[in-house]
């Protein structure tokens, strides 16, 4: 069962490293990225629980240090690190014993599959406490911020519970003439209603539920000094100090009760054309969001936009459009249904949210609105005038996230209708063009597959020790629309994560062999090395399809170098396996790249078919260290005595050449030798002079 695919910091308490390994092998071959610290000594305890940890794994029995130790030290330093206790046995007193220690779990140390599992469990119940920690945080601060906007709000608002006050803002007190909140703590709310009302405000609150949402009542107040006046009362459910309660806002009725009323409507209008304005109608469509997402009820967005605005603006004067557009607007509302609601969202655009329908639904409907708006004389100002319009159709369902990427999707389909007079329907395929010019990589991507359009730039990889090769590594580049380099990093992780590293690794590789098997007509003999992912390692199909596509090329299998990184190996072994098998019946050449960072990398060679081994690029730098350049010549001795050819790469300054022919390197690669090219333009001859 894969982990979630985020690289989680793993602590080992085993004396063995290859046992270490290992536990490491088993999370990555759950596709599971790990950065792992294996503790050896208890000096290195401490400062090791100073940085931040996902899961601790402790071995049955450790030397060095006991288990119940660096559990102890967890403790003592509140580290929210989940412990799994391995065990030699099953023993119940064991699995009690490491419980009462502190361990989320404890299983024997044989149950490997048991491990993941117990793994992913403490992984997500971690995630899960940092997600509430994050979020209690989070709701402090919310808290403080209602509490200052309580405080400040020229409402006066209560909140009751069983029909007690147990908060009263300042605006509250004042309305009924207390001078301290005091007064009022424990004091029922019925008090401060009229004897007259009161009858009828006890039923009320009766048959009020938290649940019913929000309710209004009108009856009359009593203040402190025995004044009475006309009270509007807003109820609604809350909760105040962790306790559910009943949130009540009282406005004094006034003689301008409707004028604020009508102000109210009037905020959510347009002026011009009765409508509803725009951010009233952004309102409507988050609301309409939340349903396609909680209910799944779908909706569709009509972006309308009035053709040749600025001209028709011109000719007959910003008086008159507003009466034309108010003429538009009684146009739509009595084409469209009284559900669906209607906005003037911007100067020349109107905006309609259609309910319970798709864009697919809805489209027959607006091709008839075209052609009524189309075909109508507007009569302004003893004048005709007519117009067209264009519109942009998008739809909420499930899957939106967000309203404004709806409003944004029907907006870019009206701006791409330039002769206007038609509708076009958001389509996810020709959004994706449009995401490429906007720097969308994954956009980017299909459109090289589908366009030709990637670039391959070749470097030189030069032997020490003299070859009748010339090799060379195929790397794959991509620019952007605006004719910026894509960083490869970058290409290739969106690629993986897209699920196009395949179809990628394909392309290169066609193109990689029609390219040499022009090259090597000219008389070179050249060895092209090319890159293989992760997900071609897995793909079954790869090896037969690349024997078909050599034969077609009759080009010499041993011309060709497979290479593939060692992380890759590791998580997927048995896959790499059967792939460098599979390359060498082929006689094709297999090479292991980013080589020596495992915890025991030897271990992983020795289960593969490999003929070259290029080393990591931290081996290459800072070699005027001595430990540094101690530690790739061990690297090259055990790699040569296992004759495997070494390339190094990252050769950036002379100055390490000599200390990498001391060392016995067979091949290096570099900026200093040659940066990548489109052409295979090395002088070979110029090394062996």
């Amino acid at each position: 069962m894969p982990l979630e695919k985020k690289t989680i910091r793993l602590l080992i308490l085993e004396d063995s490293q290859n046992e270490a390994e290992r536990l490491v092998n088993l999370f990555r071959n759950a596709g599971q990225a790990t950065r792992v610290h294996r503790l050896s000594a208890a000096d290195d305890l401490n400062e090791v629980l100073q940085h931040s940890w996902d899961l601790l794994i402790c071995a049955p029995h450790s030397e060095h240090v006991a288990s119940s130790e660096v559990i102890a030290s967890i403790r003592r330093q509140a580290k929210d690190i989940p412990v799994i206790q391995l065990l030699a046995d099953n023993d119940s007193d064991s699995i009690t014993e490491a419980l009462t220690l502190g361990a989320q779990d404890a299983l024997p140390q044989s149950e490997d599959e048991r491990l993941i599992l117990v793994a992913k469990r403490e992984l997500a119940n971690l995630e899960q406490r940092r997600a509430r920690r994050a979020a209690e945080v989070a709701l402090r601060e919310a808290e403080k911020r209602c509490q200052l906007l309580l405080e400040s709000s020229v409402d006066a608002i209560t909140y009751v519970h069983d029909g007690m006050h147990i908060y009263a803002n300042r605006s509250y007190l004042e309305l009924f003439a207390y001078e301290d909140a005091e007064e009022l703590e424990g004091m029922p709310m019925i008090d401060l209603i009229a004897s007259q009302d009161q009858s009828s405000f006890k039923e009320f609150l009766k048959s009020y539920h938290s649940g019913e949402g929000h309710a209004e009542l009108k009856c009359t107040g009593v203040k402190a000094s025995g004044e009475t006046f006309t009270a509007q009362m807003s109820f609604s459910p809350a909760t105040y100090d962790g306790e559910p309660c009943i949130q009540v806002v009282i406005r004094a009725e006034t003689d301008n009760a409707e004028l604020q009323e009508k102000l109210r409507e009037i905020s959510s209008q347009d002026l011009v054309t009765g409508l509803f304005n725009r951010s009233h109608f952004l309102e409507l469509m988050d609301a309409a969001a939340e349903r396609a997402v909680n209910s799944g009820q779908p909706s569709t967005l009509a972006y309308i936009r009035v053709d040749h605005y600025a001209t028709l603006l011109a000719q007959i004067g910003l008086a008159d459009i507003d009466i034309l557009l108010t003429d538009l607007a009684n146009l739509l509302r009595g084409h469209f249904s009284a559900e669906t609601q209607l906005a003037r969202f911007g100067d020349d655009v109107f905006a309609a949210l259609i309910p319970a329908a798709t864009p697919e639904a809805v489209q027959e409907d607006l091709e008839k609105l075209l052609k009524k708006v189309e075909g109508n004389l507007f009569d302004i100002s003893c004048r005709t005038v007519q117009t067209t319009l264009t519109i942009g159709v998008a739809g909420l369902n499930e899957t939106t996230a967000k309203a404004q990427e709806v409003v944004d999707r029907a907006h870019r389909c009206a701006d791409e209708l330039s002769n206007g007079n038609a509708i076009k329907l958001y389509d996810p395929a020709e959004e994706l063009a449009a995401a490429a010019s906007r720097g969308n990589i994954i956009a980017m991507i299909q459109q090289a597959l589908d366009n030709n359009s990637f670039t391959l730039l070749f470097q030189p990889i030069i032997s020490l020790r003299g070859d009748n090769y010339e090799h060379y590594e195929a790397l794959l580049r991509l620019r952007s629309p605006q004719g910026e380099d894509i960083p490869p990093l970058e290409l290739f992780k969106s690629a993986a994560e897209a699920g196009m590293a395949e179809k990628i690794d394909r392309w290169v590789i066609l193109n990689s062999i029609k390219l040499l098997t022009e090259h090597r007509a000219k008389g070179h003999n050249t060895r092209l090395f090319i890159h293989v992912s992760a997900s071609s390692l897995q793909d079954q199909t790869l090896l037969p399809w690349l024997s078909v596509a050599l034969k077609a090329a009759r080009l010499p299998s041993d011309s060709l170098v497979f290479q593939f990184s060692e992380p890759d190996a590791i998580a997927y072994l048995k896959a790499a396996k059967a792939m460098t098998q599979g390359l060498n019946e082929l006689h094709c050449k297999t090479a292991l790249t980013q080589f020596g960072c495992a915890l025991n990398p030897f271990n992983t060679l020795k289960h593969l078919h490999i003929d070259f081994v290029k080393v990591d690029s931290s081996f290459s730098q800072d070699l005027s260290k001595p430990d540094n350049q101690e530690a790739l010549k061990t690297l090259l001795a055990s790699l040569h005595a296992q004759a495997k050819l070494t390339i190094v790469p990252f050769v950036e300054t002379a100055s390490v050449l000599a200390t990498l022919w001391q060392a016995g390197v067979n091949y290096i690669q570099g900026h200093y030798l040659q940066g990548p090219s489109q052409t295979m333009d090395y002088d070979f001859s110029a090394d062996d002079e």
